[in-house]
Formats: C-alpha cells, sequence, structure tokens
C-alpha cells in the first residue's frame, strides 16, 4: 500500500515553492543515506529541478552485481501553471507516482527488505509550467526542452525502463486507473509484456488496460508529428525497452486542470511499479522476447532511424 507516499509527496509538491531539494530532504527523512541528486535544468520557458533517486539492490550494478537495473521515470511538462491556474495539475501524476515509488523503496529498505538490482528513479518539480494548445484540451507545456531531461534520464545502466505520465487528454483509453503501452525498443513497438499483464491483474484485481500506440508516438518531439503525449520520448534516447504506465480517465481531462488528481489510481500504478521492480531486478519480468526481437531484426532490418528527428 502506497497510500501515505503518495498523499506526503502530494503535500510537497502542491504549493508554489515546490522545489527538488524539499522532496530530496523529505526522502532522506525516510532513510538518511538516501542517494538523491537535485539539478537545476534552464530552458527557453523557465528551470525546472531534475530529481534523481538511485536505490541500490543487494546484486546491483552499482555494488558490483550483476542484477538488472530499472528505471522508474515520472514524465510531466509541470507540477503547476501559475500564475494562470493556481494548484497542482493533472499532469503532475507523473512525478507524484514516481517518488511515491522512491519513498516506498527506501521505507522498505529501512524495515529489511532490499530489493535485487538497483533502481533509478527520476522527475522534475516545477510548479509554474506553461501551458499550450493541443486538440482534444490543452496539454501542459515545459520550461525546458524534451532532449534535456532524456539527457539527465536515460543512462546505460538502465536495462529497463518504466515511463509513468497522466495521459488524460485524448481519446484513446477511456477508463479510470491506469493503462499500459506494449514495449518499445529501438523503433520497434512490440507485443505487450505477459509478464506486465499478469502484475497489472494481481495489483489491480481488474482485467488489465492496454492503451494504443502509432509509430508517431515513438519519434522524438519536434519532429511536426502529431504525438499523443510524451510517455514513450524516452525511448527515443536509449537501446533498453521502454513501457509507458499511463494515468488515464473516461473523459478528456486538460492537463492544466487542477482538482483532477485521483490518488486511488496513483496508488494503483505506483503500487504496480514497485512489483514490476521488485519482479524485474531478480529477473522474473521480462519486458520483451530477446529471441523474437533477435529474429524481427533479422527479418526486417533495424528501426533505430525512428528514434531520430528523421530527414527534415
Amino acid at each position: 500500500m502506497l497510500l501515505r507516499e503518495i498523499i506526503n509527496i502530494y503535500e510537497l509538491l502542491d504549493r508554489a515553492d515546490a522545489s527538488g531539494q524539499m522532496v530530496a530532504h523529505y526522502l532522506q527523512s525516510i532513510r538518511p543515506d538516501c542517494h538523491v541528486t537535485v539539478n537545476r535544468l534552464q530552458g527557453p520557458k523557465g528551470g525546472t529541478d531534475m530529481v534523481k533517486v538511485t536505490i541500490p539492490g543487494k546484486n546491483g550494478k552499482s555494488s558490483g552485481g550483476s542484477a538488472p537495473t530499472i528505471g522508474l521515470l515520472g514524465r510531466l511538462g509541470g507540477l503547476g501553471a501559475r500564475p494562470e491556474r493556481l494548484g497542482f495539475v493533472s499532469d503532475g501524476d507523473g512525478a507524484l507516482v514516481a517518488l511515491a515509488c522512491a519513498a516506498k523503496l527506501l521505507d522498505m529498505q529501512q524495515k529489511g527488505d532490499f530489493l535485487e538490482g538497483d533502481v533509478f528513479i527520476s522527475t522534475h518539480v516545477c510548479p509554474d509550467a506553461p501551458t499550450q494548445p493541443h486538440d482534444p484540451v490543452p496539454f501542459m507545456g515545459s520550461p525546458v526542452e524534451m532532449y534535456q531531461v532524456n539527457q539527465e534520464e536515460v543512462s546505460a545502466d538502465l536495462d529497463g525502463i518504466l515511463v509513468v505520465d497522466t495521459t488524460k487528454g485524448n481519446r484513446i483509453i477511456n477508463a479510470r486507473g491506469f493503462a499500459i503501452s506494449p514495449t518499445v525498443k529501438q523503433g520497434y513497438i512490440l507485443k505487450v509484456s505477459d509478464d506486465l499483464l499478469d502484475l497489472m491483474q494481481i495489483t489491480t484485481g481488474r482485467l488489465p488496460l492496454v492503451f494504443a500506440l502509432s509509430q508517431q508516438d515513438i519519434t522524438p518531439y519536434g519532429n511536426g508529428l502529431y504525438h499523443l503525449n510524451s510517455i514513450l520520448q524516452p525511448a527515443t534516447a536509449t537501446d533498453a525497452p521502454v513501457v509507458g504506465i499511463a494515468i488515464t480517465a473516461e473523459t478528456a481531462v486538460p492537463g492544466c486542470a487542477t482538482g483532477a488528481c485521483h490518488f486511488d489510481d496513483c496508488e494503483s500504478a505506483a503500487r504496480f511499479m514497485v512489483e514490476v521492480a521488485k519482479a524485474f531486478t531478480r529477473g522474473q519480468c521480462a519486458l520483451y522476447d530477446k529471441e523474437e526481437f533477435a529474429l524481427i531484426q533479422k527479418l526486417y532490418g533495424g528501426m533505430e532511424h525512428f528514434q531520430t528527428k528523421g530527414r527534415c
């Protein structure tokens, strides 16, 4: 259960002076030796605090071990749209869930439970991000460029990545809760992971939800193509398999809307991500079939050009 972590993180983020340092102090209050860094990023429309947390496992790479490393990334434009809107916006759920995962994993270590491999968690804290037009409802913009965030979040150490992002401003998935994407790797949209479907059924007690992806969605921002949102943007900067964890709604909700955070949905998504981290780092959860991926590359070649902006 992560409801306490969701509420505590929400109280830190739902304020006009929210900062990465506040988050770092909270995480260090759970486990004083927590390895958390805060880096201020400046972009064309302002700045934001990148928060990165590394939680070492019993047999993790950070201590010379061989267990897989998973990244849990919280995607968003901003936590708030001040001064245009007052309060925590719908778009902030990605940061809320990712940081709740960090708080839970640190609390588990304080109580003697250590995952097998390392977990890397990253998001950013910006209480005054810009907004931008989008159909069918307005999106939150970002004070920094997408490539800046990718450079901070994605590294060669990650063997698999889950990206959690509010995905309510669309008509692609129309259900309350969260949905997962097919796995994306090196320009390919692969089949949905059976292991993730199993864990989703267990953690929610319901049939799993999967949202559709188009080829445009897995290309970099800035190429003029339509994107559902930024949930799969990390896949443009890594060879590791990437899966989107979308916080969803039955109706199209603007990313800049306040009063639209549903704690039960965020808690379910965070609990699922923690369970995936447990299984993945002990080698019991595959995000893709390695043999089939080798075969599809042999049959059809590489698709890495979809990780670039193309010929434009």
